[in-house]
């Protein structure tokens, strides 16, 4: 067969609509890229067969779909799965993507390892998470856990005690109306939940200014008894004192304080 007709397809002024004659007139047969097109140098009257139509559409199928994938890393880095995701969401077959994506890597347009170094900087100064978050985050994304570990080294103990400190000082000040015990538990949790090491936790518990939070603590007891009362006012006086303790002991308050707070709040009652 030959070629007869090469034309610009009227919406898409980088794609052809090539015609050939089978020997039996002009009927259209394929569209190529600009690219393809010139690399084998389709011209009219140039004569092709069924396996060189073959090679040039699937061809033609590599290069569209390695233009998506770099529309896709246009907006940020992605990690090699995040790309390979996408052109399977785009219905692309998986041969053509194997392809795509040996050119995306030898072009380094694609490198998981410079990948979790960049995604491990941009969380430690844009986000309070700890290391553990982040590596789950990164295995997510389909990074090797050696390259994860290795990325995970530029974020440095000391580094993760000051922004696990900044994230318990946000719980510090949420916290006026607890115990201290529940206040500890509470922001221990909170890092907990954020990823940080049980060393770090501790460490960043022996920095807090909770001493200062003992003056404190007999207000929130206050607010916390008055809650009781209503609970438990019902009840007569030896019930409703021992359920008052309890409650207040629940709260993270200490027996020592309990007491004197039964002492002298009840007192005041029974008068």
């Amino acid at each position: 067969m030959f070629i007869v007709k090469i034309e610009v397809q009227p919406k898409k002024k980088n794609r052809f609509n090539i015609y050939v004659d089978r020997g039996n007139g002009e009927i259209f047969a394929f569209s190529v890229g600009e690219d393809v097109l010139i690399k084998h140098g389709l011209r009219k009257g140039m004569e092709l067969d069924e396996l060189d139509i073959d090679a040039i559409l699937h061809e033609d199928q590599i290069k569209a779909a390695f233009n998506k994938a770099l529309t896709f890393l246009g907006y940020r880095m992605r990690s090699e799965k995040e790309v390979r995701d996408y052109l399977v969401s785009q219905g692309i077959d998986e041969r053509v993507i194997e392809r795509v994506m040996v050119e995306l890597q030898l072009k380094n347009y694609v490198n998981d390892k410079e990948f979790a170094e960049a995604f491990v900087r941009t969380q430690m100064k844009t986000t309070l998470k700890g290391p553990g978050i982040i590596k789950a985050e990164l295995g997510q994304k389909g990074i090797e856990n050696d390259l994860i570990e290795a990325a995970l080294d530029l974020f440095t103990k000391e580094r993760q005690i000051e922004a696990a400190y900044k994230l318990a000082e946000k719980q510090l000040g949420k916290k006026a109306n607890i115990s201290l015990s529940q206040l500890k538990q509470k922001i221990e949790q909170a890092m907990f939940r954020k990823g940080f090491s049980s060393e770090v936790i501790q460490a960043v518990l022996e920095m807090l200014p909770l001493h200062e939070r003992h003056d404190q603590e007999w207000e929130a007891l206050l607010i916390q008894g008055e809650k009781g009362k209503k609970k438990y006012s019902h009840l007569d006086m030896y019930t409703y004192r021992q359920k008052l303790a309890q409650f207040l002991y629940r709260k993270g308050f200490s027996q020592e304080l309990i007491q004197q707070y039964l002492q002298k709040h009840l007192e005041k009652s029974e008068e």
